[in-house]
């Protein structure tokens, strides 16, 4: 499980400040086969020990591309632009002292800190379902903290890669602004929703807004990769906020801030809640056995005594075989207490705290997947519209995500408790 103490690498008598924390749509509290290194399902961002910050000095407007090259290759962070086989504009960038930088992106080279992978909707233990063709950029995004309070992070599309270049070709989307600083698009683009008021259960989803690699903020293109971009919304800007999501075209990303994340229920609350629910012994009204929801540890094997669910109308049972309805599709059953027909499906706890917005019991199951969290952070997530594949958008499960489908995209569960 996730613990604060495997991030610290500042000085141990000295609790290094956190920015905050990255968390993958689609994972139950780690990646299917393990965490391991800068691949996991979460990263929190520390306060490094020395700041490695950079911002735009010097412009060149180059016609050769061995002059290009020469620039690009002094070590130095530059980002190129290349707009005709005899114009490049390149930007040096130097040293920042009051800012740490973090990238996100699916290179496994040493300049990205957090590497993501494309999300399989639904099968946490399908191995086979392996992404031929990723979506998301090798260098997606780099994410840039002030040292200082109140510690703002600010999101850009792009990242540096080991020669510390970001290289925008002739087909990528790129402009001069009115004030004659170049700019431009990675190819399937960086998107990022704020939700209105903050990560709670009042929240309202935001709108969807492409960022761009200087940090403006546009309205979306017509298609993911188009070359014509959106428009510049002035009025918003590239600051993250508790609650906002990243989108990489192939895996979405929610940003906690260490305060937000002060406020969230922790792994230890939803283990005690989860014991909570299994000390009330609820029962299948029909075998009348008792039933559990598994460990926390045990999140793929659907065990003996695990509650499932009919989702049309909420009633709990115990596994059984009855109630198949020939005029039914296969996963379709007859709920014996009330004879709604319906999908009937083990219920997994949603063990990721993240994705809660606040401590409540959990009450409610996400629709058709089973996974099981607080009605408000049920409510929130089924309101969500997340992007998918390259210009739709649909609300997911967040522990798995699976699409939703019903009419409120979650359900409330009824338990039974015991008869004695």
């Amino acid at each position: 499980m996730f613990s604060p103490d495997q991030e610290e690498h500042c000085a141990p008598n000295k609790e290094p400040v956190k920015y905050g924390e990255l968390v993958v749509l689609g994972y139950n509290g780690a990646l299917p086969n393990g965490d391991r290194g800068r691949r996991k399902s979460r990263f929190a961002l520390y306060k490094r020990p020395k700041a490695n910050g950079v911002k735009p000095s010097t412009v060149h407007v180059i016609s050769t591309p061995q002059a290009s090259k020469a620039i690009s290759s002094k070590g130095q962070h530059s980002i190129s632009y290349t707009l005709s086989r005899n114009q490049t504009v390149v930007v040096e960038y130097t040293h920042d002292k009051d800012t740490d930088m973090f990238q996100v992106g699916r290179s496994t080279e040493s300049p990205i800190d957090f590497v993501v992978t494309d999300t399989i909707s639904g099968s946490q233990n399908n191995d086979e379902a392996q992404i031929t063709q990723s979506t998301i950029s090798r260098f997606a995004c780099r994410i840039v903290c002030d040292r200082s309070e109140p510690y703002t992070a600010r999101i850009f599309a792009a990242g540096f890669d080991s020669s510390k270049n970001i290289f925008l070709g002739e087909k990528a989307a790129k402009w001069k602004n009115p004030d004659g600083h170049m700019d431009g698009l990675t190819t399937n683009g960086v998107l990022v929703m704020h939700p209105r008021g903050g990560f709670t259960e009042e929240s309202q989803p935001g709108v969807w807004r492409e960022i761009s690699v200087c940090g403006d903020v546009y309205t979306l293109r017509e298609t993911r990769s188009a070359q014509q971009r959106g428009k510049l919304v002035e009025s918003e800007t590239n600051v993250l906020q508790d609650g906002s999501l990243i989108d990489l075209c192939g895996a979405t990303l929610l940003w906690r801030t260490a305060d937000g994340l002060f406020h969230t229920p922790t792994q230890k609350h939803i283990e005690a809640l989860r014991q909570e629910i299994n000390a009330a012994r609820p029962q299948c009204p029909v075998g009348l056995n008792t039933l559990a929801f598994p460990s926390i540890n045990r999140k793929e094997v659907v065990e003996e005594k695990q509650p499932w669910a009919y989702l049309s109308c909420g009633h709990v049972h115990g596994y059984h075989n009855w109630g198949h309805r020939s005029d039914t599709e296969a996963n379709e059953r007859e709920c014996p207490m009330c004879r709604t027909v319906g999908p009937y499906v083990p219920l997994w706890l949603g063990c990721e705290a993240g994705f809660y917005v606040d401590a409540g019991p959990p009450t409610h199951a996400f629709t058709p997947c089973g996974h099981v969290c607080s009605e408000k952070s049920a409510k929130y997530w089924s309101q969500i519209p997340l992007p998918h594949g390259t210009h739709a958008f649909h609300a997911a499960c967040p522990f798995c995500a699976t699409q939703l489908v019903g009419e409120q995209n979650c359900i409330k569960l009824i338990f039974q408790g015991p008869v004695d």
